[in-house]
């Protein structure tokens, strides 16, 4: 049985399998029926989003101390391994963030954000060690990216599950 409310121009249905459907003028949002935003999936993606802060703290504060004005991105090699730590974690959000509530959506939240909260140890620890020497930085490297291909394995995953079982 279906439920239709309307607030303005958003129409709300409610169905079955659907906890609700959500019409805008030219969008439709559909939110399943056992999804709840998870708070510990929103928690590692706040605490990622404060690393990714941090890190651009760094760079300024870097820019300070070896004299590199903007827009300048080269200078002495130790302001040239902060920036590429906050460029190469940029990077890494675009492909992660999308990974991590891809899977929280479809196999578990709480597995995502244990995953997720791998990820951030291995970044802490490859922005860490590529600030003391560019050798240093494979270890985390290392245990961000198989997280992070862990979360994107387990998304398509689910997502194929979703799609062919009933």
């Amino acid at each position: 049985m279906n439920n239709t409310a309307a607030v303005g121009d958003r129409v709300f249905i409610t169905c079955r399998r659907y906890r609700s459907i959500i019409k805008l003028k030219y969008y439709t949002f559909l939110v399943h029926e056992d999804f709840d935003m998870s708070p510990w999936t929103s928690l590692i993606t706040a605490l990622t989003l404060l690393l990714y802060l941090v890190i651009t703290i760094n760079v300024g504060r870097a820019r300070a101390k070896y004299k590199v004005p903007p827009p300048h991105m080269t200078g002495d090699a130790d302001f040239e391994r902060v920036l590429r730590v906050q460029q190469n974690t940029l990077e890494q959000l675009v492909f992660f963030l999308p990974a991590l509530w891809l899977f929280s959506f479809y196999v578990n939240p709480l597995w995502g954000a244990g995953i997720g909260a791998i990820w951030l140890v291995g970044r802490i620890a490859y922005a860490w060690g590529y600030y003391q020497a560019a050798q240093k930085r494979a270890i985390g490297f290392g245990i961000s990216s198989i997280s992070s291909t862990v979360l994107l394995l387990g998304s398509l995953v689910g997502i194929i599950l979703s799609l062919v079982q009933p």
